[in-house]
């Protein structure tokens, strides 16, 4: 009911919880299908290069550019989806910038004279509460307000009550990937069923990799 609304939306759960899954999920279902899915780690690019990442730049904008400009993430992604992954780690300085990008739907590229509209569908995820962030001035209210137009809260592997499918699934997965034929023993479902998974789904992914991997076509 979201996906075609025209509404951000703010995917709030543990590291490893599946968020990009679900992200791509949305996107998949939606009537931007066909178009891009942009995703940008706020926390993994650094600092200093953010902002040429995000809005892309002219010709000659700085010294070690490329020679005929970029096109930033943002303009990649028109008419598709951006989404925001880690986005309580976006530097508060850009978070102004990003606000206008959200309010006006265009983007300035460093050097550039003249904004380029965009049609913006925006999916932002974090690990930390935004609301805390917020209070504590590390995030700005406006900017959250403009992210969440709807809050989807993925819970923790450990909460979820699809964990016998999840598991299946991954497992199915990742022995298609190694080309095993291997199943899983009744002892290890108790065990896999039982853990807390601290880590989430890629911890879960992790385990049955290694297991897959030392078992070959032998049960886990």
């Amino acid at each position: 009911r979201l996906v075609d609304r025209d509404v951000n939306l703010l995917i709030s759960g543990e590291t490893g919880s599946g968020k990009e899954v679900l992200a791509r999920a949305l996107h998949a279902h939606s009537r931007r299908a066909d178009k891009p899915f942009v995703a940008v780690n706020c926390a993994a690019i650094p600092e200093t290069l953010i902002e040429s990442e995000l809005f892309g730049y002219t010709a000659g904008s700085f010294t070690g550019g490329k020679s005929k400009g970029m096109k930033g993430l943002v303009a990649q992604s028109d008419g598709g989806t951006l989404f925001l992954d880690e986005i309580g780690d976006m530097p508060l300085a850009l978070q102004t910038r990003f606000l206008r990008v959200l309010s006006e739907s265009e983007v300035l590229p460093l050097g550039a004279e003249r904004p380029i509209a965009v049609r913006l569908n925006v999916i932002a995820a974090s690990h930390r509460k935004l609301r805390d962030c917020v209070a504590a001035g590390s995030f700005r209210e406006d900017l959250y307000y403009r992210l969440c137009g709807a809050t989807l809260a993925l819970p923790p592997l450990r909460e979820r009550e699809d964990k016998p499918y999840l598991i299946e699934t991954v497992f199915a997965e990742e022995a298609q990937r190694l080309g095993c034929a291997s199943t899983l023993r009744d002892d290890a479902w108790r065990r896999l069923l039982a853990h807390p998974w601290p880590g989430n789904l890629r911890e879960l992914r992790n385990a049955l990799r290694f297991a897959l991997a030392l078992a070959g076509d032998a049960p886990v």
